[in-house]
């Protein structure tokens, strides 16, 4: 069993896939070539933005979305603890300073309650990332960071496909960023994102500063860095992306076969109210998640802690000044999630054996 079944992925695939990629070593373009544009329009075009403009990683997307604001030394960028490092990475690297906001315990999305108390003269703007598949409450944090002048970079790297009240993850103002990372709802074959949105300076911006702050070749009118989507990858997400809407029902099926067959062991995701989940993660909750994850890998079901240690905790943030006790939520998040196989080809019958091995550890 896997974790993440990218074999059968390719398998359904491999037709479209090799023929995105021969028609590449064929015209021997392999950066900012007809593939990526082709890709950065589908997509663009998919999550209701006007532009998309693909990166080397998501990691880059967030960092670029940053720079695109001119984020800079001092600034305060509001986000969560409870995330991969990159979030708050891409902040520090501009020499902006994260400020940390606790999640809301029943999505693990950011408390957009408690956002405004975090706002201070130095904020520029609030990354909220969409965690393990669905949105964020994306219109409050939208009238907040209105109110105060602020930016929204939606961190999207989780939610590609996923809809609020309608609306496309990384399709919301300001900006949205995705990650093609290979395990992700839609992925490459090694690391690749984007960054999209309407605002066409912005855009504009983006395109150069992926390009070392070129928009004319060999005039550098900023300090940008190597960031393009290469045109392999954009060929691999061409020959996947014509599958991805089947996937993504797939993925909301299996999601809400796990919950109802795990929701009186465990703590089982909750979806907000106007959401759709892509179950980038199937993630449950227990305090008894060590033990578990422990049970499950011994019986032959991977395992994954997403995430095992928040950010105001990790060394790398140190410097900030937070302590253990300061994002409750995090931390019991931090303690007691574990994430289970998930993919659009995982099989009833895998996806079975997984759901015997939780509910016997349980004693069910």
């Amino acid at each position: 069993m896997k974790f993440v079944d990218l074999q059968s992925q390719f398998a359904a695939c491999e037709t479209e896939i090799r023929k995105e990629i021969d028609e590449v070593l064929r015209t021997g373009q392999f950066v900012l070539g007809p593939k990526g544009s082709g890709l950065e329009t589908a997509l663009a075009a998919y999550v209701g933005a006007k532009h998309g403009i693909g990166c080397s990683s998501g990691t880059d997307a967030l960092l670029l979305a940053l720079m695109a604001y001119g984020v800079q030394a001092g600034d305060e960028i509001v986000t969560v603890p409870f995330t991969f490092v990159a979030t708050a990475e891409a902040i520090a690297l501009t020499g902006a300073i994260p400020v940390f906001v606790d999640i809301d315990p029943t999505t693990c999305n950011i408390d957009a309650a408690r956002i405004e108390e975090a706002v201070t003269k130095k904020t520029r703007g609030i990354l909220p990332v969409s965690l393990y598949g669905q949105c964020a409450a994306m219109e409050a944090i939208g009238s907040i960071a209105a109110e105060y002048g602020l930016f929204v970079v939606e961190d999207g790297a989780q939610s590609f496909g996923a809809e609020r009240n309608g609306r496309m993850s990384c399709g919301f103002p300001h900006m949205g960023v995705t990650s093609f990372f290979p395990s992700k709802p839609l992925g490459c074959y090694g690391d690749g994102g984007m960054v999209f949105t309407s605002d066409d300076a912005l855009a504009d911006r983006v395109r150069g500063l992926r390009n070392h702050g070129q928009w004319e070749r060999y005039r550098h009118r900023m300090i940008g860095i190597n960031g393009r989507l290469d045109e392999i990858q954009a060929a691999v997400l061409l020959g996947k992306f014509p599958r991805f809407g089947d996937e993504v029902k797939r993925r909301a099926r299996l999601g809400a076969r796990y919950s109802e067959r795990l929701g009186d062991v465990v703590s089982v995701p909750a979806i907000a109210e106007g959401n759709s989940h892509v179950f980038a993660q199937y993630t449950i909750r227990t305090p008894s998640r060590d033990e578990l994850a422990a049970h499950l890998n011994g019986n032959g079901v991977p395992t994954a802690v997403h995430y095992p240690i928040p950010l105001h905790l990790q060394e790398a943030f140190q410097g900030l000044g937070y302590k253990t006790g300061d994002f409750p939520a995090s931390e019991a998040a931090a303690r007691e999630v574990v994430s289970l196989p998930m993919s659009a080809y995982l099989s009833e019958s895998d996806q079975d054996e997984v759901i015997r091995q939780v509910r016997r550890f349980f004693g069910k």
